[in-house]
């Protein structure tokens, strides 16, 4: 690190994650951006989340009135791998063909074959993804992942959880993302706790937050569960507030549904739409940005250890000026889970 970096000053353009001189092998955290939106089955965009919340970073001050200064450990943004944007724009004009006809390829050869391609390129970065995360555990560092759409983790997770049998994953979305493959993808976003908790045999239980927009069949897999996945419905928690339970006390009902060791799937339709109203696929409701910072910190004195963590589903406005509010909110969503998962690990 430069001897002359200033945490007061303005970064330079070119500087790293949050305005930060760090390289990666300086760093305690390492941050592996994922820039791809294949299966996003509403609105595309949050391939371009990784660079928007890159260049916001650069607005926010890494001083921070819990955590003090939690950049000291060493924060890094390593670049994309290159083959994410060539093969983003190749599967994604084969999945508008699938999601035109709401995944019902059977019987049309093209369809079929459409399908097929974009289930293989899905793959392709499962496997990428895997292992950029390997090669960094191995280094010893942190990592977290910045999508992208929410399918883009798996990898992630499948890595950390061999690393940390049995963590649990706390998940803040709006939507449950229990669907098994979704229009036919079976890497959806939509899909992706489905298949985590299908596919993983480490991950010991799923909590989630802020969920309010369910399909049949992911409430009836919530329930039959076995307490596997707890879900706090967004509007049971309103309900509940509504009549006077603060929030704190929720948080800590929350909380103590966790595992000591836990994953962080942050996907920011979780909080109210107008903190990011460009993502892929807003519902009305969510949580307020303090009350999701609130329960990151509550996670973290409560002496829980965050073992890794992603940020999805950020995409930058469409304006002509390059609106920049989404990747603003979640750039500091961001710092928050850097800053409470060195914290967790005393870094």
């Amino acid at each position: 690190m430069s001897t002359e970096f200033d945490p007061n000053a303005c970064p330079p353009a070119d500087a790293g994650i949050f305005g930060l001189p760090f390289t990666p092998e300086e760093s305690a955290l390492v941050l592996v951006p994922v820039p791809w939106d294949v299966t996003t089955s509403y609105r595309p965009g949050t391939s371009k989340g990784p660079g928007a919340i890159l260049a916001a970073s650069h607005q926010l001050d890494v001083f921070d009135i819990d955590l003090g200064e939690p950049w000291r450990a060493g924060i890094a943004m390593v670049p994309p791998e290159g083959a994410y944007e060539s093969l983003n724009i190749s599967a994604r004009k084969d999945a508008e063909k699938v999601i035109a006809v709401g995944g019902r390829v059977k019987g049309n050869r093209d369809l079929e074959a459409a399908l097929a391609r974009v289930n293989d390129a899905c793959g392709k970065v499962n496997d990428m993804v895997y292992g950029a995360v390997d090669r960094w555990l191995k280094a010893g560092k942190i990592v977290g992942l910045v999508g992208g759409d929410h399918s883009t983790p798996f990898g992630a997770i499948k890595r950390i959880a061999e690393a940390n049998p049995g963590m649990g994953v706390l998940h803040i979305d709006a939507h449950a993302d229990l669907r098994d493959a979704y229009e036919g993808f079976v890497w959806s976003h939509a899909s992706i706790m489905f298949n985590v908790v299908k596919k993983i045999p480490q991950v010991s239980s799923l909590v989630q937050v802020g969920i309010r927009d369910v399909c049949t069949f992911e409430a009836e897999m919530i329930e039959n569960s076995n307490g596997k996945i707890r879900t706090f419905y967004d509007m049971r928690l309103a309900d509940r507030r509504n009549a006077g339970e603060p929030w704190s006390e929720q948080v800590e009902e929350i909380v103590a549904s966790l595992p000591q060791e836990l994953y962080i799937s942050f996907d920011i339709d979780g909080l109210d739409p107008s903190f990011c109203p460009n993502t892929g696929t807003p519902v009305p409701g969510g949580l307020h940005y303090y009350q999701a910072v609130s329960l990151l910190k509550a996670v973290v004195q409560s002496g829980r250890k965050i073992v890794g963590f992603d940020l999805n589903e950020v995409a930058p406005g469409a304006s002509a000026n390059g609106d920049e509010w989404d990747a603003n909110v979640g750039g500091r969503i961001l710092y928050k889970l850097c800053g409470w998962t060195l914290k967790s690990q005393r870094r």
